[in-house]
């Protein structure tokens, strides 16, 4: 695991930066989506809720549109997917165990499944790996975000 000033990163999963959400590539067209450390640092730490409507399920979503909404004392907001798919299944522990998301966001805490079609296209606008981890600290430098 990555650790970035402060924030566990996977070298393994696939980053949208600038939403600070990943996806993990889980076989058959399927990814995985959810929110790393860095989104729980900047949310307070602590959420009330994490929903996914249920009349999105089996719709078509455009990358960087919304797949759910967090809410915690701190900020209520979108969690985007980083590619685009089609949102194919909610996790159900998150309704009654919101804060799963931030304390095991790459295990319990993921937040939705999707089917994603043109996944080996769409992967190489994601940073993941040691150059894409090296990418996302200049980017947390850069923002002054640390999850110290």
């Amino acid at each position: 695991m990555g650790k970035i000033r402060g924030c566990d990163l996977p070298e393994d999963l696939y980053y949208y930066a600038e939403k600070h959400v990943w996806a993990k590539p889980m076989g058959e067209g399927l990814i995985r989506v959810g929110m790393n450390t860095v989104a729980g640092k900047l949310s307070g730490g602590k959420l009330n809720a994490v929903t996914v409507r249920a009349k999105n399920i089996g719709a078509e979503i455009a990358a960087g549109k919304s797949v759910a909404t967090v809410e915690s004392s701190k900020y209520v907001g979108p969690v985007p997917a980083p590619v685009a798919g089609v949102l194919k299944m909610a996790n159900e522990k998150l309704a009654a165990e919101p804060n799963l998301a931030i304390s095991d966001p790459y295990g319990e805490g993921w937040i939705v499944e999707m089917e994603c079609p043109n996944w080996e296209a769409d992967k190489a606008g994601l940073l993941s790996g040691p150059d894409g981890l090296a990418a996302y600290k200049a980017k947390l430098e850069a923002d002054g975000i640390s999850c110290e």
